[in-house]
């Protein structure tokens, strides 16, 4: 009898990598070559030495936590890549991450941009709420898209079962 397929070996490691490249993708994109924003720069913001500074140890913890995210990530890919009844869909493992990054954007959007204000995506700007929701919406796209690659790839693992049973 063929063993059933799993998913959730390789979306759990997916989600954790693409939620982890996602904040490397803000963290060096927006903090760094940009300098848009950075993790503290609505309430310290960014203009003297000083508050740069600040600004730059809290940009270093936020890049260590997303370094251990995707750390973890590949950890547990790697112990997804030890079992047998685990599938190896390209389409869910590149779902996962989309969806792993949409879901940084919405939680890192809502609360530090929203709830916490810690900083925004565009800091230099009048009006900053369009360039946050633009960030969220993104997120949304991602999640949704990486969704529905998750769900083809369900196709892959009902047929390696079929494949499996028949030999």
């Amino acid at each position: 009898m063929a063993e059933k397929q799993q998913q959730g070996p390789l979306i759990c490691a997916g989600v954790l990598i693409g939620a982890g490249l996602g904040g490397f993708v803000d963290g060096i994109l927006f903090h760094q070559i940009l300098q848009w924003h950075h993790m503290l720069s609505t309430l310290i913001p960014a203009d003297n030495l000083v508050n740069i500074k600040v600004n730059m140890f809290w940009d270093g913890i936020f890049h260590a936590a997303v370094w251990i995210m995707t750390a973890m990530g590949l950890v547990f890919l790697w112990h997804a890549g030890q079992r047998r009844d685990v599938c190896w869909s390209g389409r869910t493992f590149l779902g996962s991450l989309m969806a792993g990054w949409g879901l940084f954007n919405i939680v890192e959007g809502l609360i530090d941009h929203q709830f916490l204000g810690l900083h925004h995506v565009y800091e230099y700007s009048d009006n900053k709420i369009p360039w946050d929701i633009g960030f969220l919406v993104f997120g949304i796209v991602m999640l949704l898209e990486g969704w529905s690659l998750i769900s083809q790839g369900r196709k892959d693992a009902i047929g390696k079962e079929v494949k499996n049973e028949i030999q």
